[in-house]
């Protein structure tokens, strides 16, 4: 992932349990002049959509991350995981919950995660906002020591095995 300055462009979803922060943040993000865009998944107050599950939007964000029309994703819940969990079943997507600093930091720098997801119910909004803003800041480096442990996920992900076996009786 590479952020030169308001490239980003970032796919945004919340279910109803998330939407009042979804709303605030897209404010945020539409201000921000690291931004270029922000594609709204849903849901939206006052409109039909407003009680679709999470799982849905969670996959409809990450698609847009995994097909190329955004970079990011970031996805509100009310705690984040049920999101995490869906926007994960995406092949090529890595999506976690992360709720301080340093989560968000690794959440991109040791692990190539391309969303981010909140609890409305578990953080204040300055928290996430905060977190957010954070979040924008990160990359991950490439050249890293991390990236031959991102190289396996995938690998995992596409049913190639290979490298380090777990020892003991996981093997």
């Amino acid at each position: 992932m590479s952020s030169p300055s308001a490239s980003w462009v970032i796919a945004l979803g919340a279910d109803d349990a998330g939407v009042d922060y979804k709303d605030l943040i897209k404010a945020d993000l539409e201000k921000d002049p690291r931004v270029k865009a922000v594609i709204d998944c849903g849901v939206n107050k006052g409109s039909d959509d407003l009680k679709t599950a999470y799982p849905h939007v969670g996959v409809a964000a990450a698609r847009k991350v995994a097909s190329g029309e955004a970079n990011r994703a970031l996805l509100i819940c009310g705690t984040g995981m049920g999101v995490a969990i869906s926007a994960n079943k995406v092949p090529g997507i890595r999506a976690s919950t992360a709720h301080d600093s340093f989560s968000v930091e690794r959440l991109v720098k040791s692990n190539d995660a391309q969303v981010l997801c909140l609890g409305q119910r578990v953080i204040g909004i300055e928290l996430a906002r905060k977190l957010v803003s954070e979040w924008l800041g990160h990359v991950f480096d490439p050249s890293s020591a991390s990236a031959a442990k991102v190289k396996v996920i995938s690998e995992y992900e596409s049913g190639v095995e290979g490298g380090e076996k777990v020892p003991g009786d996981c093997s």
